[in-house]
């Protein structure tokens, strides 16, 4: 089914021909970027804009990026979509999906490029991946499989494991709906499934109280910006409690935490300059179809490995994409 999703995507994507951006009209065009937190990994940047360079779109010759963002709270992004709006950009790049839902409250008629959607026909964000309809279109993250993907992952790392936490955020749109699918895995995988729910870092000591008096054995840390802004103080405290914690977006593994399992970040946003592209020459977004992650990454911090005493199969370091010495 995914195969005949990406073939169709890939049709559809043909009958789109790259013009140039001269092609587009002799204009500065601007391009809203929409994050949930002020700091950007230099690397998904720089993918962006290097994708950008190679159709002939040049920063300060014929585009500039406005940039708003959430400062790690997600409250404040519905008014970061409005100013973008109110500025009259070309189009949003929502780069996380916390900023997905601000974006489409706050217009209905500028193109919106999703990067992380997670699983956006299922949320009715687009009405099928082959054809979104509306003014929504870009990547999905598919972050509820990828959560299923991750805690198989843990099974594979710790394999006598019995009992893991999931850390989630009841404010984050797609969490509910991944614990429950989650919860369904658990029981193939013999593994007793505690949920706990955190709404900001002052959620966090009693969190690790209670997965402590639950005796888990893991932690899978579903992504949000509320815990990435504080994603540091997550993995002390994991190691400090000892729970090996999984996550999704690799910057968590970098942080102290033991493992992440989530699409190739440079890949993503060079595919989203692609839709930015076609956009500005003039596509419909709700021509374009969403397209699937192609690349993955397993990234393994052995450092942490160490410092926890878990001795990682090597067929699982095998399949690792990086190991963090």
């Amino acid at each position: 089914m995914l195969t005949l999703l990406r073939l169709l995507a890939a049709i559809v994507f043909l009958a789109f021909p790259l013009a140039a951006p001269g092609q587009a009209g002799n204009r500065m065009y601007r391009i809203g970027w929409l994050s949930a937190t002020a700091v950007s990994s230099p690397e998904s940047m720089e993918a962006f804009r290097q994708s950008l360079r190679e159709f002939g779109w040049i920063e300060g010759r014929n585009f500039t990026l406005v940039f708003r963002h959430g400062d790690g709270q997600p409250e404040r992004l519905a008014q970061r979509a409005a100013e973008l709006v109110k500025m009259n950009v070309d189009v949003i790049v929502a780069t996380v999906p916390a900023a997905l839902g601000p974006a489409r409250s706050a217009t209905s008629t500028i193109p919106i490029v999703m990067v992380y959607g997670p699983d956006p026909a299922a949320a009715g964000v687009v009405s099928s991946l082959a054809r979104p309809g509306g003014n929504v279109t870009g990547l999905t993250s598919l972050s509820v499989d990828l959560a299923v993907k991750q805690l198989e992952l843990v099974k594979a790392m710790i394999p006598d494991v019995s009992r893991v936490a999931v850390l989630w955020n009841p404010t984050n749109p797609w969490h509910a709906s991944a614990v429950q699918r989650i919860e369904t895995a658990a029981r193939g995988l013999r593994i007793s499934l505690r949920s706990v729910g955190v709404r900001g870092p002052e959620d966090f000591n009693s969190a690790f109280a209670t997965m402590k008096q639950e005796r888990a054995g893991a932690l899978l840390n579903l992504s949000d910006p509320m815990t990435f802004s504080h994603r540091v103080l997550l993995a002390e405290l994991a190691l400090k409690h000892r729970l090996p914690m999984m996550s999704g977006v690799t910057e968590y593994t970098e942080a102290g935490g033991l493992a992440s399992y989530w699409p190739n970040t440079s890949d993503t946003f060079r595919n989203a300059a692609v839709y930015v592209h076609r956009i500005l020459n003039g596509a419909r977004p709700s021509d374009l179809p969403v397209e699937q992650p192609r690349k993955f990454e397993l990234v393994i911090n052995m450092k942490t490995a160490k410092a926890l005493g878990v001795t990682i199969p090597a067929a699982v370091l095998a399949r690792a994409d990086r190991l963090i010495e």
